[in-house]
């Protein structure tokens, strides 16, 4: 079978990396991919949006498997483009069609589905700009910290916790004045939930689920979760507080309800969905949905995928995903995220990176890199630029292996965090 993979990042990378090792695989091509990608497949110089060149290329390489990495082309209908063309309509495509994928382009309509089959999750409602007045009444009367989520999609950086009423305002003005563009037409206002977060994920076929190694990650730039958002400074597979009696919780509350509630609302749903949730005391509740793998985690949670991914994929196609059952690698992975200076804000590209050859005891996903076409050199093509993975018998021993490769690996303003892991470990 010929794979063709949509996207460019780490867990594009992750998803390549696993893929290349199926018994089930011809010619495996990403777009556009990456420096790394580049090792386990052809890169292809095609954007995620570009909906036509992808359904050429398809066409005159006898693609038979789409796998959709961001959530950007979902949103946009990636999937309902290919089933709307005769010629790509059989031609399975892994990821939801636009419907199902608002669960994580629009907040409201996330929170509005959770509340019609009662999923746990924060308290909440929802005003656009012409309702400033009716919104500044709801922040008031809510108790700090204060929650601000842009409705839309915002490259994972749509949400703001205020620490003050008076900063809550402020940046509820700016939301309305284009902040965050169109994503934030719409601010959803929701109670703060004060716990432990953790990622679930299933792999679904529209009737039934398999549940995937969940992981934590690190959103925060700072050490001791400070400073801004990004898109994940790293993360930890498996989570130590998330047991079999916890687990159980999820799945009953949160998992059956989620893919019930879409068969309810014939909403099709093929592809990995994202549970980002939040331990309060012994019970979980959700934050929010994702309609595609997570990044960084899936450069923890799929390296312990010990079954073939691909196969996995072709039982979503044929809905069969009831009849697998997933092997998963008891030992801990840590995955830890290099980044350049400077971000989440302002950075630099083309800094040349060092130190990639002769790393045997870890794995490294590639996010923001390029070829450098005259030198061969890998640079810097991004805010996030590799990922370490790394394996222990315990968090403790896969933390020191992926910080020890991390230390070997040098480019101009590198920068990462070194306290992964220590609100797990003590």
């Amino acid at each position: 079978m010929n794979v063709l993979i949509i996207g460019s990042g780490g867990r594009e990378h992750a998803i390549a990396w696993k893929i290349s090792q199926s018994k089930l695989l011809n010619k495996l091509f990403i777009a556009p991919g990456n420096a790394g990608t580049a090792h386990t497949g052809k890169n292809v110089s095609l954007k995620a949006n570009d909906f036509e060149g992808i359904r050429q290329f398809v066409l005159e390489n006898d693609i038979g498997m789409i796998i959709v990495g961001p959530e950007a082309p979902l949103v946009a209908g990636f999937h309902d483009f290919f089933l709307a063309d005769d010629k790509l309509k059989d031609i399975p495509v892994i990821g939801p069609v636009r419907k199902a994928a608002l669960l994580e382009g629009s907040k409201d309509f996330a929170k509005s589905f959770m509340k019609r089959h009662n999923i746990p999750t924060a308290s909440y409602q929802t005003f656009d700009k012409a309702q400033l007045k009716e919104a500044m009444a709801f922040l008031a009367h809510k108790k700090p910290p204060y929650v601000l989520k842009a409705d839309g999609l915002a490259a994972g950086k749509g949400v703001l916790i205020c620490e003050t009423l008076e900063a809550a305002e402020k940046e509820l003005k700016a939301m309305f004045q284009g902040k965050f563009g169109y994503a934030g037409r719409l601010v959803v206002i929701e109670e703060f939930l004060k716990g432990i977060e953790l990622s679930v994920f299933v792999l679904t076929d529209g009737k039934d689920y398999l549940l995937l190694p969940e992981a934590k990650d690190y959103k925060r730039i700072g050490e001791g979760d400070t400073g801004l958002n990004t898109g994940g400074m790293g993360s930890i597979s498996p989570v130590p507080f998330a047991d079999k009696t916890f687990m159980d919780k999820v799945e009953n509350r949160i998992i059956r309800p989620t893919i019930e509630g879409l068969k309810a609302e014939g909403i099709k749903y093929k592809g990995f969905l994202f549970f980002g949730l939040m331990k309060v005391n012994d019970d979980p509740y959700v934050i929010e949905y994702n309609v595609r793998m997570g990044d960084p985690e899936a450069e923890s949670v799929i390296p312990r995928i010990k079954s073939d991914l691909l196969e996995m994929f072709v039982e979503v196609a044929d809905e069969t995903i009831k009849t697998r059952t997933v092997e998963t690698d008891a030992r801990y992975s840590a995955a830890v995220m290099l980044v350049s200076g400077g971000y989440p804000g302002t950075y630099e590209k083309d800094k040349t990176i060092s130190g990639l050859e002769n790393i045997d005891n870890s794995i490294l996903f590639h996010a923001g890199t390029k070829t450098d076409p005259e030198s061969g050199k890998v640079l810097t093509n991004g805010g996030r630029v590799i990922a370490v993975t790394s394996f222990g018998n315990n968090l403790r021993e896969a933390l020191q292996t992926s910080y020890g490769t991390a230390e070997k690996i040098e480019f101009d303003k590198v920068y990462y965090r070194k306290d992964l892991g220590e609100d797990l470990t003590g």
